[in-house]
C-alpha cells in the first residue's frame, strides 16, 4: 500500500465539539482544546474541549439533581423502555454520520465501524426489554407474621470512563444498561475519540431522556478521569481500559468506597487442536488478532497450537495474513485499518523487536507499512515463542500473534491459564467433549468454541484475575448498576418486648 485514496471525502476542517451537560451543549469558551489527527490520514478531524475538574463537579451536581428528583428513576420500566427504543432508532438515523467520525478518530475500517453502530442500536433495543423485566423477589417463608421483599434500586450517579478503541460500541455496552436500571450518568470518553459519545448525548435527548440524566465531560484521564474515580458524589465508577490505569481507578475509588466495575487488559489464548478444521481455525485466528488492527482487549494474541500441526497451521496463518486487505480506513474494502497514535505504533514495533531479541522468529510481517499518510503495521506472526517471553505475557494491543506449541490437553490449559490476565479465550476442535473440558478449565470471562469475538447483548462480559471486576451486558449488566434492599413487613399486632 503506497498511497491512501479515500473513497469518502475527508473534512475540509476539524469539527468542533463543546461538551454536553444538562441536556444541552456547552461551548468551549476559554477552555483549552486538542485537535484529533486521523490515524489513517494525518489530518485534523475533530477539535475536542479539555474540560476541568470544575466542569466535572458541575456535571456531577446536575446528574445528582436529576437522580434525586426521580425524573428518570421514578419512571416505569415501560417509560424507560420507550426512550431506549427511540434512542435505537436515533442511532440508525445517524448511523453513517457516527461511523464516519468514528473511523476518522479511531483509524478503524469503516465497514467495521458501520457494523458496530448497527450492533450498538440493537443493544439499546435489548435493554428496552430489560428495563421492563428488572425485578426483585418475595419471601413468603418467614412465617405467618412476616413477609419479605427484595427490591433492586438504581445505584445512583455512575461515572463512566470509555477507551479509544471501541468508543461507540463500548458506550452502548454500558449506557443502556445503566439507564434501564434507572441511574444517571456522567461519561468521559477518551480525548482521542470523543465525537461519537457527544453525538449519542444529542440522540438521547431527542429520544426523550430527561435533561441531566446523561452528561458528557471531555478531557484527559489525569485531569478528568482520575477526579471522577475519586469524586465523593459519584456512587459507582465503570472503567474500561488498561490494567495499570484500572488499578489507579480502583485505588481512587476508596475515597467514598464507591462500587467499581472494571474491564481491563487481556492476553487471550486461541487454543487449536490437531482435530480442528484447520482452515476455519486459521481464518478465525487471523480475524481474532487483526480485528480493529489488534487494538482490542479480547484480541486472540496468543496462539496455542498442538505441536503435531504447528508448522502446517502457521503456514495457513501466514497465507491468510497475506490476504488481509490493509488500507484507507474510509475504503469499505479495507479489513485492517490504522494504528491509533505514533506512540502506540512505536510500542507495537518495540514489542516485535523485543520478541526477536528473546528468541522468537518473525514468520511474517514485523514491520510498519510505508505510506504517504497514516500508520499501518503488517499483521505479524512470531513463531517459536515460549510462554515466558514478554510477547506472550504482556498486552501488545496490535496485530501481533505469538505462536506457542503444546503436546497435550492438560498442557494447553496450563499454558492458557499461566498469565495474569483472564479476559477471553477460544478453543478450536471437532471433539465436543474436548472443547467442553478445555473451555470449562480456562480462566476467562468470555469464551468461544470454534469461533471468536462474537456474541450479543444477552450474554455477560467481563474478566477473571487482572482483567477486571464485575460483569457488563445481559441481565447481569443491568443488575450491576443496582443496589439490593431487603424489606421486612410485619403482619398483625406486635408482641411486646417491654412488659
Amino acid at each position: 500500500m503506497d498511497t491512501i485514496s479515500p473513497s469518502l471525502s475527508l473534512p475540509d476542517s476539524p469539527r468542533e465539539f463543546g461538551f454536553y451537560v444538562g441536556g444541552r451543549w456547552i461551548e468551549r469558551g476559554l477552555r483549552k482544546h486538542m485537535e484529533r489527527v486521523s490515524p489513517g490520514h494525518d489530518i485534523p478531524v475533530t477539535r475536542i474541549t479539555l474540560c476541568t475538574k470544575d466542569d466535572l463537579d458541575d456535571a456531577v451536581r446536575v446528574a445528582r439533581r436529576a437522580f434525586k428528583d426521580r425524573r428518570w428513576s421514578g419512571l416505569s420500566g415501560t417509560g424507560r423502555a420507550d426512550v431506549l427504543l427511540k434512542a435505537a432508532a436515533g442511532i440508525r438515523e445517524r448511523a453513517e454520520e457516527i461511523a464516519y467520525w468514528e473511523t476518522l478518530e479511531t483509524g478503524k475500517a469503516i465497514s467495521q465501524a458501520r457494523n458496530e453502530v448497527d450492533g450498538a442500536a440493537s443493544i439499546y433495543e435489548y435493554c428496552a426489554g430489560t428495563a421492563r423485566s428488572l425485578h426483585g423477589d418475595t419471601f413468603n417463608n418467614l412465617g405467618d407474621k412476616m413477609l419479605g421483599l427484595v427490591t433492586r434500586e438504581p445505584i445512583g450517579v455512575v461515572g463512566l470512563i470509555i477507551p479509544w478503541n471501541f468508543p461507540f460500541f463500548i458506550l452502548a455496552e454500558r449506557i443502556p444498561f445503566m439507564l434501564a436500571a434507572g441511574c444517571t450518568i456522567v461519561a468521559k470518553p477518551s480525548e482521542l475519540t470523543s465525537a461519537s459519545a457527544l453525538i449519542m448525548a444529542e440522540i438521547l435527548t431527542k429520544a426523550g431522556l430527561p435533561d441531566g440524566v446523561f452528561n458528557v465531560v471531555t478531557g484527559t484521564g489525569p485531569e478528568v478521569g482520575q477526579a471522577m474515580a475519586a469524586h465523593m458524589d459519584i456512587d459507582m465508577i465503570s472503567f474500561t481500559g488498561s490494567t495499570v490505569t484500572g488499578r489507579n481507578v480502583l485505588l481512587a475509588s476508596s475515597s467514598n468506597f464507591k462500587k467499581v466495575g472494571l474491564e481491563l487488559g487481556g492476553k487471550s489464548p486461541q487454543i487449536v487442536f490437531a482435530d480442528a478444521n484447520l482452515d476455519e481455525a486459521a481464518d478465525g485466528v487471523v480475524f481474532g488478532v487483526c480485528f480493529n488492527a489488534g487494538q482490542c482487549c479480547v484480541s486472540g494474541s496468543r496462539l496455542l497450537v498442538e505441536r503435531s500441526i504447528a508448522e502446517k497451521f502457521e503456514r495457513l496463518v501466514v497465507e491468510k495474513f497475506a490476504k488481509v486487505r490493509i488500507g484507507d480506513p474510509l475504503d469499505p474494502r479495507t479489513q485492517l485499518g490504522a494504528i491509533v497514535s505514533p506512540a502506540h505504533n512505536e510500542k507495537i514495533l518495540g514489542y516485535i523487536k523485543k520478541g526477536e531479541e528473546e528468541g522468537a522468529r518473525i514468520a511474517c510481517g514485523g514491520k510498519a507499512i510505508g505510506t504517504k499518510a497514516g500508520r499501518f503495521i503488517h499483521p505479524t506472526l512470531l513463531s517459536g515463542v515460549s510462554n515466558t517471553m514478554a510477547v506472550a505475557r504482556e498486552e501488545i494491543f496490535g496485530p501481533v500473534l505469538s505462536s506457542i506449541p503444546f503436546d497435550s490437553l492438560e498442557e494447553a490449559v496450563e499454558l492458557a491459564n499461566d498469565n495474569d490476565y483472564g479476559l477471553a479465550a477460544s478453543v478450536w476442535t471437532s471433539n465436543i467433549d474436548k472443547a467442553l473440558q478445555v473451555i470449562r478449565s480456562v480462566q476467562a470471562g468470555r469464551t468461544w468454541v470454534n469461533t471468536t469475538i462474537t456474541g450479543g447483548p444477552e450474554m455477560p462480559i467481563g474478566g477473571f484475575k487482572q482483567s477486571g471486576t464485575g460483569r457488563e451486558t445481559g441481565v447481569y449488566g443491568v443488575e450491576e448498576y443496582t443496589e439490593i434492599k431487603s424489606i421486612h413487613i410485619a403482619i398483625g399486632r406486635r408482641e411486646p418486648w417491654v412488659g
